[in-house]
């Protein structure tokens, strides 16, 4: 697994660059579990998401991120939020350092049913309860709770 290392501090993010990211919250069907995945770089649990590549919209980036890890047609229904902090840099293997801004959207399924790929070991439907003994990626147990909480504006952290 390739490790990254994390460092929080006080603005330490200026020390990156800035990565432009997604992520997708897939509700269950009664709505109160979240689709999470466990990575296979770092056997943390998520949210499916990534990097948004130059030449599409952060909508195309989710949509294509969802499919190529976990196999699932979605659409975007809304915006759930924008988290940006400054206060936290993630350095990966390659030396390359990112303070991450990232838009959670979230979606539902069109057509498929999740299966694993090779950025998926593992998958399921948690609540947010479940959720907490999980070892989760960044803040991806933050965006599950603002998730569900619903509300019709997006949190802007």
């Amino acid at each position: 697994m390739a490790k990254t290392k994390v460092i929080y501090g006080e603005r330490v993010g200026k020390e990156g660059r800035i990565r432009l990211g997604c992520s997708a919250a897939i509700l269950d069907e009664i709505g109160e579990k979240i689709l999470l995945t466990r990575r296979q770089d770092n056997g943390q649990w998520c949210m499916p998401g990534g990097a948004v590549d130059a030449g599409e919209s952060v909508a195309e980036a989710c949509i294509r991120e969802v499919w190529e890890e976990i196999g699932l047609r979605v659409r975007i229904v809304r915006l759930v939020g924008v988290y940006s902090d400054p206060n936290r840099l993630v350095i990966y293997s390659d030396g390359n350092k990112v303070q991450t801004v990232a838009l959670h959207f979230q979606a539902e399924v069109l057509e498929g049913q999740p299966h694993l790929s090779n950025e998926v070991t593992d998958f399921g439907y948690f609540s947010v309860e479940e959720a907490q003994s999980l070892e989760m990626l960044g803040n991806h147990y933050e965006r599950m709770v603002d998730t569900l909480k619903r509300e019709s504006a997006a949190f802007i952290k």
